[in-house]
């Protein structure tokens, strides 16, 4: 009987051995805006710098002061797809790097779409404030960021509050963007300013979360 008990646990270690062994690990596409959004940056820069040459300086970056024409359909497009080209890699991926981080948990916060449409409300304020108030033309995902790190300081926090974590955010982030925003370091504080108010923006008016 000890020998059969013996035999049965084995036999009962080997299969619980099996099963483990045939446990398959799925990649999921768990953030679509996010996910979507960093693709479709990547592809533009991609060809941006190999097919289409300067593509994101045509289709991806919006005019200054001055230089918009509203005869030009391509002007009104690039009001939203500022966000999406960027100068070059290193702009690129330091923009992903911020977004893939805190991009997802938003999301499954927000739900997708409310995201997108916190995106496209970001690229359309900077991107006519850019038109209306400054020389230069903009382009990069800078004001998107912002208004990503801005929104996430408000996670779990009641209506009627002031998060302690947006004051911080507010003041290390925001605070050092006011102080190097006459800096002529070719890098446009103004966008994230604009990006970081539109986060808190839509922190203190957001609706009852829910998954779309």
């Amino acid at each position: 009987m000890e020998n059969i008990a013996a035999t049965k646990d084995a036999t009962t270690s080997i299969c619980r051995f099996n099963n483990i062994h045939y446990i398959h690990m799925k990649v999921r596409y768990n953030a679509p805006t996010v996910l979507t959004f960093t693709l479709v940056c990547a592809l533009v820069m991609l060809l941006s710098e190999t097919l289409l040459i300067n593509l994101n300086l045509y289709l991806f970056m919006v005019p200054g002061r001055g230089q918009f024409n509203p005869a030009n359909i391509i002007n009104w497009i690039t009001l939203f797809t500022h966000v999406i080209g960027h100068a070059s890699w290193t702009h690129l991926a330091g923009n992903l790097t911020i977004i893939l981080l805190i991009g997802p948990m938003l999301e499954e916060n927000y739900g997708s779409n409310r995201l997108l449409i916190m995106i496209t409300i970001t690229a359309l304020v900077t991107g006519v404030l850019n038109v209306l108030l400054f020389p230069t033309a903009l382009l990069g995902a800078s004001g998107v960021v912002f208004m990503m790190i801005l929104l996430s300081s408000f996670t779990n926090f009641s209506k009627g509050e002031v998060p302690l974590t947006f004051i911080l955010v507010l003041i290390l982030y925001m605070g050092g963007q006011v102080l190097q925003f006459f800096n002529n370091d070719n890098i446009s504080q103004f966008a994230h300013i604009i990006g970081g108010l539109c986060g808190s923006f839509f922190g203190f008016f957001r609706p009852e979360k829910k998954r779309i």
